[in-house]
């Protein structure tokens, strides 16, 4: 009787061992998946094809990854902030009477992130410019030709500006009360005797 008794509690026993195993087995063959959070619908999207022309200048894809590194050490160039797209626009001049920072923000917080991939930052790109009622490719054509970070693609850069402000600071047509009297009629200064009641 105690045989049977053994026999019995070694059975449950032997049967506990191979389940460990058979799980130890299944869990070894199969990657554990994560829970992960939902992402929103707005991500779900799939992006529209957009031809961006890169005759003139680089890709939408190569300068995506060059502003999304510009500013952040830490960055793999796989993901862009708000700042760093707000700065990669002010570059390629897209900021005017039509779109600016604020609208930027907006459109950029309805993604539900902080940082936008590329795909992302593409419906980002469309759903900006369906909202202005401007062409999403002239914006990312823009973009893809705007320079590397920090570059200006333009020929004279900002010394246009730069002159033109140094030009009207140094006019003395422009210059009043005591300051005037330091210029004779043609705009030579008097020096000394300028300097003197």
């Amino acid at each position: 009787m105690q045989e049977e008794i053994a026999s019995k509690t070694a059975e449950p026993v032997e049967s506990a061992v191979n389940k460990k195993e058979d799980t130890k087995s299944i869990t070894e063959s199969k990657p554990v998946k994560s829970k992960s959070v939902e992402e929103p619908k707005i991500m779900e999207k799939t992006p529209q094809k957009t031809s961006v022309d890169s005759s003139s200048g680089g890709s939408f894809a190569s300068s995506f990854k060059a502003f999304s590194k510009f500013g952040d050490s830490k960055s793999d160039g796989k993901t862009i902030s708000l700042s760093q797209s707000d700065k990669w626009m002010k570059q390629a001049k897209i900021f005017d009477k039509r779109i600016s920072t604020t609208d930027t923000g907006i459109h950029f917080k309805k993604q539900k992130a902080m940082k936008l991939t590329f795909d992302q930052y593409k419906i980002f790109i469309e759903d900006l410019a369906k909202t202005k009622k401007i062409d999403a490719n002239e914006l990312m054509t823009k973009m893809a030709n705007c320079g590397t970070p920090g570059v200006t693609s333009s020929l004279s850069g900002s010394s246009g500006k730069t002159s033109s402000t140094v030009d009207r600071l140094t006019d003395v047509s422009k210059y009043t009360g005591s300051h005037k009297q330091r210029f004779d009629e043609s705009g030579k200064g008097k020096g000394i005797a300028g300097r003197r009641e």
